[in-house]
């Protein structure tokens, strides 16, 4: 699905996959983010993704003026998920509603699993 915004000069359509991306750059850049993950539902089992695929563990979802992002994480070990999940929705909120000029109306946060950082 594309987002549509319309202007004076013409319409603007902005690709859900590059909304993802984007969010996924802005998510890894946060505090406590190991990076996104991908599940594997007929094994059970959760990969860490590189950074190229980043869009894997992110699925956005446009209706009209609005957005809802659903990310799949693996976070570092010792951090408090709460508050890495605050900073994530608050970072990744503000960025995208700046690049987009849609409203970001939900972001659902899956813990995937826990990574120990060397």
């Amino acid at each position: 699905m594309k987002a549509r915004i319309m202007n004076k000069l013409g319409e603007i359509q902005i690709s859900s996959e590059v909304i993802a991306m984007y969010a996924g750059i802005t998510a890894v850049e946060c505090f406590g983010i190991v990076g996104m993950a991908a599940v594997s539902m007929k094994d059970g089992l959760v990969k860490l993704l590189k950074r190229e695929s980043l869009t894997h563990g992110i699925n956005v979802d446009i209706r009209e003026d609005h957005m809802s992002i659903d990310f799949h994480v693996i976070v570092a070990y010792g951090v408090s998920i709460c508050a890495v999940a605050d900073n994530l929705i608050e970072n990744v909120k503000y960025k995208v509603e700046a690049f987009t000029g849609m409203e970001v109306d939900k972001i659902n946060i899956y813990v995937e699993g826990v990574r120990v950082i060397d």
